[in-house]
């Protein structure tokens, strides 16, 4: 098993500094939310009891980041959770929301992969072949009295159409390129 696939331990020591095992350094809140987004698994050990603090360590991350406005959970989604604690709904919540999170993970990645397998996902948006023949207007109009490009004295030159097909060839290419940059952010 590789490394990063065990979870990264951090131990907590009496005077509360969180010290990174595999790196043999101290940690903050914010170094540990960086892990988590990273894609790696983090466990939080009290040194002195052994105790587990993850869930407690997780909570207050999610805390400082709703009071810094950068609010995920909506009023009712939190007023639904505080009163899950009181109810007998406390035991459904925890499945309920791994299932919800989990089919987010998935619809999630559905859509990366549908967008990698569209030949042009540019092709698809409303107004797309009029945005290309604006484009293809504008190319005219600034090549209009540029010779045609040729390749030596015996070669034939290319005619208006293959000239637009190329370009309009290029077009694609490089819209189909942005927008798999697009996708990878």
């Amino acid at each position: 098993m590789a490394e990063t696939d065990k979870p990264l331990l951090i131990k907590r020591y009496a005077s509360r500094r969180l010290y990174n095992t595999e790196t043999s350094d101290y940690v903050t809140l914010d170094d540990i939310a960086k892990f988590i987004r990273a894609g790696r698994e983090v466990q939080i050990i009290d040194l002195k009891s052994g105790d587990d603090l993850t869930r407690q360590y997780l909570l207050q991350i999610i805390a400082e980041h709703e009071s810094k406005g950068e609010s995920v959970l909506p009023i009712n989604v939190l007023t639904d959770l505080v009163r899950s604690y009181t109810t007998q709904a406390q035991s459904v919540v925890p499945q309920f929301l791994a299932m919800s999170f989990e089919m987010l993970r998935d619809g999630q990645s559905k859509i990366m992969e549908n967008l990698t397998h569209i030949p042009n996902p540019m092709a698809n948006l409303p107004g797309f072949e009029a945005m290309q023949r604006q484009q293809q207007a504008f190319m005219r109009t600034m090549m209009a009295g540029w010779p045609p490009a040729s390749t030596g004295d015996d070669a034939e030159t290319e005619t208006p159409a293959a000239d637009n097909s190329k370009e309009l060839q290029q077009i694609r290419k490089q819209l189909a390129d942005l927008q798999a940059k697009l996708s990878k952010l």
